[in-house]
């Protein structure tokens, strides 16, 4: 499958950095401290900032209260992430072309997510602070749009999660699934799913354009 663009966008956690694990023990930690179950924390933590995780798993808390305690408490800075496969190539090969990163956690954390792995820090970063509502809504995707100068359905998309592959489809861009997280048949608001970023090569860039090979799962017709 061969994806022409103006810009590229990358979900952070799952598509850039393997932190699946590391963000799951995060909520179990901090759901046991309260004396809750973590697990449906952990079933709709994955592409949804912590303040909405929350308010759907636990609607009887005070979640922007919550979350100012998880953000004091989380070591996230401290943890030791690896990058998943392809993104740490895949990003040199976007060096001085127009790319972003949107995530539905803090800035703080995912800047250190992305030092910790080794990654570059990108031209764009919109974070959990940058929006009045998070992923599924598309607000992150179109305000990451307009800040690399690209229209939102010129931009080809990277995202591991449902509610990130529903922003990036309502804001109009072309959608690419990482089965990083979910298994294919999760990601069926992706026009097409692949593996990791290692199955996705820069083959051509311009001025104003880009042009990306990408080895899709025949799982989701595109």
């Amino acid at each position: 499958m061969r994806v022409e663009c103006s810009a590229v966008l990358f979900d952070l956690d799952g598509v850039l950095v393997d932190s699946t694990a590391h963000i799951e023990q995060q909520w179990r930690d901090w759901a046991r401290s309260r004396g809750l179950d973590p697990e449906p924390f952990v079933r709709v933590c994955h592409g949804r900032r912590a303040v909405d995780t929350i308010r759907l798993a636990a609607p009887q808390l005070d979640a922007e209260a919550e979350v100012s305690c998880f953000r004091a408490e989380a070591p996230d800075e401290e943890a030791t992430l690896t990058p998943v496969p392809g993104a740490r190539e895949l990003l040199a090969a976007l060096a001085g072309s127009r790319w972003a990163v949107v995530t539905s956690g803090v800035r703080r954390f995912a800047l250190a997510r992305l030092v910790g792995a080794g990654l570059p820090v990108p031209p764009v970063l919109v974070s959990a602070e940058d929006v009045r509502e998070g992923k599924p809504s598309p607000e992150g995707y179109l305000r990451a749009a307009a800040l690399v100068g690209a229209e939102p359905g010129d931009c080809l998309v990277f995202e591991d999660a449902p509610p990130g592959l529903t922003a990036a489809r309502a804001a109009g861009a072309t959608v690419i699934g990482l089965a990083t997280t979910h298994p294919p048949e999760a990601l069926a608001d992706a026009h097409a799913v692949v593996i990791s970023l290692a199955d996705v090569h820069l083959i051509a860039s311009g001025s104003d354009r880009l042009a990306l090979e990408i080895a899709v799962l025949p799982v989701i017709p595109v």
